[in-house]
């Protein structure tokens, strides 16, 4: 499990250390009870892999990424829409019509044959409502949560993920300083990581309160994505849309190739401390992917041929095809 978590999310060891002894506990079947498998806070700057390692995880538990039970809390800013979670209680306008969304019957549709495990990821859990935060209390300590029509929903197998950019600019700014005299010196490598997580841990404290912050059991702070974690990244990408290429276009796929003057170019314009893996993907999209489906829309790509990526000496991407 640990080396196809390491393959699956790039540049971030630490995250699967601290997520492996809770899957290990529960498979071992010594996971405590009365309260969930572990609740992890996942910390740090935009496009680190906060997300990606939910999905990584449900991808080796269950084989797809999409078993997961998701809650963006971007969509639940105001009080009133917290009501949506466990749906409006008797004698409310809706009551029958409103379906919760932590219902038991979905905490379970989750799993697979493979596990029993399932994966709740609350999505940027600081742009939601102080209600849902008082509201998760009583799921991270004792596992339970009771709905609108007064039923019960068990967490005990379910790992909980809460995810946030809170600190995400200290983490850059302490990571690579972009002015005075600090950006003149060399980066310390030595105790990164915990003086990352003070930072991280600083601005939670300043955003939730005590008896919230209490309930948490492991908290990681994802750090900004080096170049060497990029060209894994930039990888995986490709080899993504090569088989994408495969699965869609059957008797009419055709072979990719990159050239190594395309991948300096590709991760110079991509490698971005600001946006992370993000900004890679889109620089990928942008150069190769979308003039390749442009001559798949005007059938100029013959079946089994190979479309080369290159980039000339002034930074010109050329896609060039081969026999």
């Amino acid at each position: 499990m640990a080396s196809r978590l390491t393959e699956l999310l790039v540049g971030q060891p630490e995250a699967i250390d601290t997520i492996l002894p809770y899957i290990q506990m529960h498979q071992a079947g010594l996971a405590p009870d009365g309260r969930p498998m572990g609740v992890v806070l996942l910390l740090g700057p935009t496009g680190t892999g906060k997300t990606r390692t939910v999905e990584a995880l449900a991808e080796v538990l269950h084989g797809s990424s999409k078993n997961m039970l998701k809650v963006d809390c971007g969509e639940f800013q105001m009080e009133h829409e917290v009501a949506k979670l466990i749906g409006a209680p008797p004698g409310y306008l809706g009551h029958r019509e409103t379906q919760p969304m932590l219902s038991q019957a979905k905490v379970n549709g989750v799993c697979s044959e493979n596990s029993d495990v399932s994966l709740i990821l609350f999505d940027e859990i600081e742009k939601a409502a102080p209600s849902m935060t008082r509201l998760l209390l009583g799921i991270l300590d004792k596992a339970t949560l009771r709905l609108g029509d007064n039923s019960t929903v068990n967490f005990e197998h379910c790992m909980i993920f809460l995810t946030s950019n809170l600190g995400a600019r200290q983490i850059q700014r302490a990571t690579k300083p972009d002015f005075g005299y600090e950006a003149m010196l060399p980066v310390v490598q030595g105790g990164e990581q915990s003086r990352l997580q003070s930072i991280g841990m600083a601005a939670v404290r300043r955003k939730f309160s005590p008896e919230f912050v209490n309930r948490i059991d492991s908290v990681i702070t994802y750090k900004p994505l080096d170049r060497l974690a990029c060209e894994e990244i930039l990888d995986q990408i490709l080899m993504g849309f090569a088989r994408l290429i495969h699965t869609r276009l059957g008797m009419r796929a055709f072979r990719l190739m990159c050239t190594p003057a395309a991948r300096s170019q590709i991760l110079d314009l991509g490698v971005s401390l600001e946006f992370g893996a993000r900004e890679l993907k889109r620089t990928v999209q942008r150069n190769f992917i979308q003039p390749v489906a442009a001559l798949v829309a005007q059938g100029q790509i013959p079946p089994g041929s190979t479309v080369l990526l290159d980039a000339s000496k002034s930074g010109e991407f050329n896609i060039l095809l081969r026999q």
